[in-house]
């Protein structure tokens, strides 16, 4: 097995190589960034014309035999189905007389011959070439010349891509690097990115761990990616259970929109006898293509950092009109990101609890670090993370290593979410350091510097470490992992899995006011402050048509009042200072008792607001005349995170609308926002309050902060003498600069 494992991991990167190389032989008519257009429907198309030719002869003769019967449709689609492969569940077969071989010995007729080869394909794989848009290319590519030096080249024996020469494991690994590298050609977004392997083998350790009835012989479970992209999660899942329980009956869903992503994912389903046609092609926001199912086991890798302005109507009217009757209940993310609307969407297809007469689901996700804080609290990426922990569904968050990705060096974590939590997890969330799990790579591949090893080649099983920290769920739970200090590397003995109640991961934001204190002063250097005033300058504008006379007169009577405005309060200048508002009102009032017309209120105030500076020594203001509502000063708020209270129940008295009414939750939580208030904010300004109608509560979950480890800085006299040795060397080097 070693000697075959060995051969198939060679094959798969000399195939690798060899499309590459003949990728490079479309220079011309082909910029870089297109030969992917003509590769990966290539690569599939050959792969296709191996599996099928064993029994190529047999299906012709057939389907000449039965053409000539009159039989048609379904019947004979069945019957050629059958003659191609005895036991496919999923038809495959070629009716044309073509193979590779054979349409090299026409080559003037090579373009109309490969399509012929391509519609002679059952029609479950001309949709896929449908959706590659390959016949443009066939076109394109013998207009100038290159049609036949490709197929030419694909038919050299050196490219093994039979399955029993490159299996399909391999053959995603093919994929998955064909695909890196001409989207580095292309210079793709990172948000655009592609799941390396042994992140996805680690998503499916992790959602089998611990999952006893899939390894049962027999049993029946489906796993849905809502972002198949090539496929990658669903083939590795399929693999991890495989492995294990050959007798398992699974059945994979997915949904993608990007027509080639779909064809590759699509090609290899069909080689492995899955259901073409669960694979659906939209965009999975918008669309639901399976909305009236519910799956065992779901995975995704969803977009990092992409807006989702293209679906914000359609997902914004669900919300509106469905709320939680829909997928996305909670609140909406901020539109820079749209990655927990995924999230959501694959919520809303779990199957019911257990408690609910169900059999529950289990979900793993690839996020980067914004679902762990964004958004205020509120309908936004806060309520999603507090209706997960209302309802006890997230398990556990898994930090990864960074550089992990081809198109994105930035770090990485693993949710884990489900509604069928064994009892020691209930109302409980496990956070995993695994970010130092990791090996460098040899050779880099776009951004991706870094991986998790596996048991290939020696390396350590950190794929199994970091399952085994999940499936131990022990609190405090130690491993030794590589620490970079500097420019030195030592291996450490660090805390990796920590476990925190529900509640923990919940926090009030309050308000904190404290009262605005203003002098005021009628003197040169403020005056020159009111015409700069809104409302004063307002006095002087019209709404009449420019230039009418009424215009004209409306304006010289605004210019008019201000001018006796103005010669009223230069006549009170002084230095005089007052600390009290409401008596340097009265005193601006007097002075423009006499200019008529009568003074509005509004210019009244702008004056006095004009004239006033902060000053901690003045009297408070007040909003009412009674003088029992104090006006805050806006820039002396502010905002303070208050931990939930430990006795607060699973689910708070406050609804997920923006407009909710949190009378109850404040009775719940007044005291307990009086007490840290108390506690840690009047020691030092003892006129502050808490405006209690702005309390909010939110959801974040800083796994990092939880696995800070405080390093103290070097003494100052080592770094000192580093200085020393180090203008001793720069010395020593300009000596002999000179000499």
């Amino acid at each position: 097995m070693k000697i075959k494992g060995a051969h198939l991991a060679n094959n798969k990167d000399a195939v690798i190589d060899l499309v590459f190389e003949i990728a490079n032989k479309l220079r011309g008519p082909y910029r870089p960034p297109q030969y992917r257009k003509v590769m990966l429907p290539m690569t599939v198309l050959r792969r296709l014309d191996l599996l099928l030719q064993p029994t190529k002869d047999a299906v012709i003769a057939e389907y000449k035999k039965l053409e000539a019967q009159g039989l048609e449709g379904d019947a004979l689609h069945k019957v050629l189905a059958r003659k191609a492969a005895k036991g496919r569940r999923q038809p495959l077969y070629n009716v044309s007389s073509f193979t590779f071989e054979k349409m090299l010995g026409d080559p003037p007729n090579i373009a109309t011959n490969l399509v012929s080869f391509i519609n002679g394909f059952s029609e479950n794989a001309r949709r896929i070439f449908e959706r590659f848009e390959f016949e443009a290319e066939i076109e394109k590519l013998d207009k100038s010349n290159r049609l036949f030096l490709i197929v030419k080249e694909f038919t050299d024996p050196k490219i093994k891509l039979h399955p029993d020469d490159l299996d399909n494991a391999d053959m995603g690994d093919v994929f998955e690097e064909l695909v890196r590298r001409f989207n580095e050609q292309a210079n793709e977004e990172a948000g655009d990115h592609f799941t390396p392997r042994e992140v996805i083998r680690l998503m499916a350790h992790l959602v089998y761990t611990d999952e006893e009835d899939v390894y049962k012989p027999g049993i029946v479970r489906t796993i849905y990616d809502p972002t198949c992209g090539t496929g990658g999660m669903l083939s590795v899942s399929e693999d991890v259970i495989k492995s294990q329980n050959d007798q398992a009956h699974l059945e994979l869903f997915g949904q993608e929109y990007n027509a080639e992503s779909w064809a590759i994912c699509c090609s290899d389903m069909l080689i492995k006898d899955e259901a073409v046609d669960n694979i659906v092609f939209d965009d999975t926001l918008t669309d639901d293509g399976h909305r009236d199912r519910r799956f065992h086991y779901m995975l995704a890798n969803p977009p990092f950092g992409v807006e989702w302005k293209p679906q914000e109507d359609a997902v914004k009217k669900e919300h509106d009109e469905l709320g939680f009757a829909g997928r996305f209940g909670p609140g909406l993310p901020a539109i820079r990101d749209g990655a927990t609307l995924f999230l959501m969407h694959m919520m809303s297809k779990m199957h019911p609890s257990p408690e609910h007469g169900g059999e529950g689901s289990k979900i793993a996700v690839v996020f980067n670090g914004s679902p762990l804080f964004n958004g205020d609290p509120g309908p936004s990426e806060s309520n999603v993370r507090r209706w997960i922990i209302e309802n006890d569904w997230l398990d556990a968050i898994v930090a990864l290593p960074d550089q992990l990705f081809y198109n994105t060096g930035i770090l990485t974590y693993i949710w884990i979410v489900s509604n069928r939590k064994p009892e020691h997890r209930r109302g409980k969330v496990q956070l995993i350091d695994a970010s130092r799990h990791f090996v460098k790579m040899t050779k880099s591949k776009g951004d991706k510097r870094n991986r998790i090893a596996g048991t290939e080649d020696g390396d350590p099983d950190q794929i199994g470490d970091i399952a085994r920290l999940y499936g131990d769920y022990e609190d405090g739970a130690t491993a030794r992992v590589l620490v970079k200090d500097g420019n030195t590397e030592e291996w450490e003995d660090r805390v990796c899995c920590r476990i925190f109640d529900n509640h923990e991961f919940g926090y009030l934001r309050i308000t904190v006011e404290r009262p605005l204190r203003l002098n005021f002063q009628l003197s040169e250097e403020r005056l020159s402050r009111v015409s700069e005033e809104t409302a004063f300058q307002n006095l002087a504008k019209s709404k009449k048509k420019f230039g009418s006379e009424a215009y004209n007169a409306e304006v010289s009577a605004g210019e008019a009042h201000q001018a006796d405005i103005m010669a009223a309060l230069k006549a009170g200048v002084g230095d005089q200072l007052f600390k009290n508002r409401d008596e340097f009102s009265d005193h601006i009032d007097g002075l423009l008792s006499d200019v008529l017309p009568k003074v509005p209120s509004n210019i009244s105030k702008a004056i006095v607001s004009a004239l006033s500076e902060r000053d901690p020594s003045a009297n408070i203001c007040f909003k009412d005349a009674k003088k029992t509502k104090i006006e805050p000063d806006s820039e002396l708020r502010d905002v303070e995170l208050v931990p939930l209270p430990e006795n607060a129940p699973a689910k708070l008295p406050i609804d997920y609308d923006r407009k909710a009414d949190n009378s109850k939750l404040l009775e719940l939580v007044r005291d307990h926002c009086e007490d840290y208030l108390a506690r840690e904010v009047t020691p030092y300004v003892e006129d502050a309050w808490i405006d209690h109608s702005k309390t909010k509560v939110g959801y974040e979950f800083p796994i990092n902060r939880h696995f800070y480890v405080y390093k103290p800085p070097r003494e100052l006299e080592a770094i000192e003498a580093d200085i020393n040795a180090l203008e001793k060397d720069i010395l020593a080097q300009l000596k002999k600069v000179v000499s």
